[in-house]
C-alpha cells in the first residue's frame, strides 16, 4: 500500500475513536441522570482504579504502551466527570430566579465566578471598568448599581477589594457579599466595617486557575470573618460539586498563602529572571534541557505569563510574606556555600533531608 494509503486508514480508525469517544460520553450523560436520581455521589474512586487497571491489563495483551493506554482514560475519565459535575451543579438550580452582580468581572476569576453562577441560574450581570468579553450585561462603574442582587462578588485587586468593602458598607446590601481575594488580612478592615452596619460578608479563595472546568480535587477556602450565616451561604455555592472545601481563619490563611503562593511564585520569579539575564537563548536550553529543566521552564512560563500586578500584591501585602522569602533567600546561599565549599556530605544531607521531609506529602 502507498503511504497516502496508509494515511488513509489510520484517519478511518481516528475517525472511529472519535465515535467511540462520542458515544461513551452518550452513556455517561445516562450515568449522571441516574446518580442524581439516585443521590448517588458523583465521583468513585474504586470504579476509577478497575477502570485503569482492567485498561491497562488489556494493553499489556495488545502489546500497547500501558502508559499512554492510561493517559488516554485518566482523560476520559476526567471529561466524565467534567461532564456529571457540571450537570448536577445545572440541575440544582439554586440560583433560579436570582441575581448575581461581579465587581471585577472583566478579570479571569470575576470571569469565571459569572460562568460558575450562571451554571447555577443565577441573572449575572458585570461591573468593571473595562468591557468583558463575557455575553452578560455589564456596567463600567459598580457604584451606579442599585445592589439590588442577591449576591455580590468582589473579584478585584486586593488593595481594590479592599476600598470596595468599606464603600460597599456603607450602601448596605441585602444580598450575600463574596470576595475571592488570594490575601485575607489586608481586607480585615473592610470585613469589619460590613459587619459592623449588619451586612452578610463572606471571603473565600478558589485555590485554582480560571481556566479550571472540573473541581474534584480543587480547593476552594472558606474564611471566616465574622458572619456564620453568610459563610454558609458560601459554602452552599459549592455543594453540588467536588470542590475540597477549607476552612480556615484570616491569619492562619496568609501564613500559609505565604509558601502556597508567596515562595512559589518567588521561586519561579528567580528562575525565569536568572535565565532571562544569562544571555542564553531558551530556544537553545530547550534543545539540551533535561526532564526536571523542562518542568521547571513549563511552570515558570505560566508564572511569567499570570498578572504581574496581582503578583506584586501577593508578595508585598502579605504580613507573613517575608519570613518565606527569607528562607528561600538563606536557601539559595547555604547551597551556594556548600557547593563553592566542596562539601559534598553537606549537599547530600540537604537533599536527604528534603526527600525525607517530602515523603511525608506521599505518604
Amino acid at each position: 500500500m502507498s503511504l497516502d494509503d496508509l494515511r488513509e486508514r489510520l484517519s478511518a480508525v481516528d475517525r472511529e475513536l472519535v465515535s467511540l469517544v462520542a458515544r461513551r460520553q452518550e452513556i455517561v450523560a445516562e450515568v449522571s441522570a441516574h446518580k442524581m436520581r439516585t443521590g448517588t455521589a458523583t465521583r468513585d474512586y474504586a470504579r476509577e482504579r478497575r477502570v485503569i487497571e482492567s485498561a491497562r491489563r488489556q494493553a499489556g495483551t495488545l502489546g500497547l504502551d500501558t502508559e499512554v493506554v492510561e493517559q488516554v482514560m485518566q482523560a476520559l475519565i476526567r471529561s466524565s466527570l467534567t461532564h456529571q459535575e457540571q450537570e448536577r451543579v445545572a440541575a440544582e438550580s439554586a440560583g433560579v430566579g436570582k441575581s448575581a452582580l461581579i465587581i471585577g468581572g472583566a478579570g479571569k476569576m470575576g470571569g469565571w465566578m459569572a460562568e460558575f453562577l450562571t451554571s447555577q441560574g443565577y441573572r449575572v450581570q458585570l461591573a468593571d471598568p473595562r468591557r468583558s468579553k463575557l455575553p452578560y450585561p455589564w456596567m463600567p462603574d459598580w457604584e451606579r448599581s442599585d445592589l439590588e442582587h442577591d449576591i455580590i462578588v468582589v473579584a478585584a485587586p486586593i488593595k481594590k477589594t479592599a476600598e470596595i468593602l468599606h464603600a460597599l458598607a456603607e450602601r448596605r446590601p441585602r444580598g450575600l457579599v463574596i470576595d475571592v481575594g488570594s490575601l485575607k488580612t489586608p481586607l480585615k478592615s473592610g470585613f469589619e466595617a460590613m459587619i459592623g452596619t449588619g451586612c452578610r460578608v463572606a471571603s473565600i479563595h478558589p485555590m485554582f486557575g480560571p481556566n479550571t472546568r472540573l473541581l474534584s480535587g480543587r480547593h476552594v477556602i472558606f474564611v471566616d470573618v465574622g458572619s456564620a450565616r453568610a459563610l454558609d451561604e458560601a459554602r452552599r455555592l459549592f455543594e453540588s460539586t467536588m470542590a475540597v472545601r477549607v476552612d480556615m481563619s484570616l491569619d492562619d490563611h496568609d501564613r500559609a498563602m505565604a509558601y502556597v503562593l508567596g515562595l512559589s511564585h518567588a521561586l519561579n520569579l528567580a528562575f525565569f529572571t536568572a535565565l532571562a539575564e544569562s544571555g542564553e537563548l531558551v530556544p537553545h536550553l530547550q534543545a539540551l534541557s533535561s526532564t526536571t529543566f523542562d518542568a521547571q521552564l513549563q511552570v515558570a512560563s505560566g508564572v511569567a505569563r499570570d498578572n504581574p500586578r496581582l503578583y506584586f500584591e501577593i508578595q508585598a501585602l502579605n504580613r507573613f510574606g517575608g519570613t518565606a522569602l527569607d528562607a528561600l533567600v538563606d536557601a539559595a546561599l547555604r547551597i551556594r556555600k556548600l557547593v563553592r565549599s566542596d562539601d559534598e556530605g553537606g549537599f547530600v544531607s540537604l537533599m536527604e533531608a528534603g526527600r525525607d521531609y517530602l515523603d511525608v506529602r506521599e505518604n
